[in-house]
């Protein structure tokens, strides 16, 4: 019988070849699964790895999957209103291979969590206690924000721009998941204005469009929150 099929298309054939590697991408863009029940971050252990160490499974406890790092609320004193406690395997060794975490913000009357990424984590905002106006700013420079009120969500995509404020009376409390188990936090402007070296300031003179006056003055400002 006749072989009714067409040969595939160099064009159907890209596509596909394409496709897959898209796919391949997708799946380790994020914390890699795990291949056992558990792997309880050894934090004592000087074997470098992309992650922790396992603890031995015959030490591990239940006390390795529980934690109340969140229970307490956090006492502020930074200038900005605002105070970040995380839950993330440098403190919560039983979420290491498990690709998540957690935190906990408080703030002031009036705090900003400031404009920072999360280089390794989208992060899911829960708002537990007060008013914030939250958003994010896309790779097209695009604002998306809104005000959010007790008992709603806000989401913040991986390695994008964005912030929370404090916009209701009296404090706020939030929880945030994120899809890593270290997602890394940059502040930006602690980033460009109190790195260690300095960046040169004809960088950031450029940049902003401001003289050297004013970059010293936002130096030695940010330097202090």
């Amino acid at each position: 019988m006749e072989n009714l099929r067409e040969p595939h298309s160099p064009v159907l054939s890209t596509v596909l070849v394409l496709s897959a590697v898209f796919l391949t991408i997708s799946v380790v863009a994020n914390d890699p699964d795990s291949l056992q029940d558990f792997c309880v971050a050894d934090l004592n252990s000087t074997v470098n790895v992309n992650g922790h160490v396992c603890k031995a499974a015959d030490l591990t406890t239940a006390d390795d999957f529980s934690s109340a790092i969140l229970k307490t609320p956090a006492e502020i004193t930074s200038k900005l209103g605002s105070l970040v406690t995380l839950a993330s395997v440098a403190t919560f060794p039983g979420l290491n291979t498990f690709g998540v975490s957690m935190a906990r913000i408080d703030y002031a009357e009036g705090g900003l969590n400031p404009p920072h990424i999360h280089p390794r984590g989208s992060e899911l905002l829960y708002l537990e206690k007060g008013s914030l106006y939250v958003g994010f700013i896309s790779t097209e420079n695009k604002l998306y924000a809104k005000t959010i009120k007790e008992g709603e969500l806000f989401l913040f995509p991986i390695g994008l721009i964005h912030f929370q404020l404090n916009v209701g009376k009296g404090p706020a409390v939030a929880i945030a998941a994120l899809t890593s188990q270290n997602p890394g936090t940059s502040k930006i402007a602690r980033a460009l204005f109190a790195s260690t070296p300095a960046i040169e300031s004809a960088v950031l003179q450029k940049s902003f469009q401001i003289d050297d006056a004013e970059v010293k003055h936002l130096m030695d400002v940010i330097a202090k929150t």
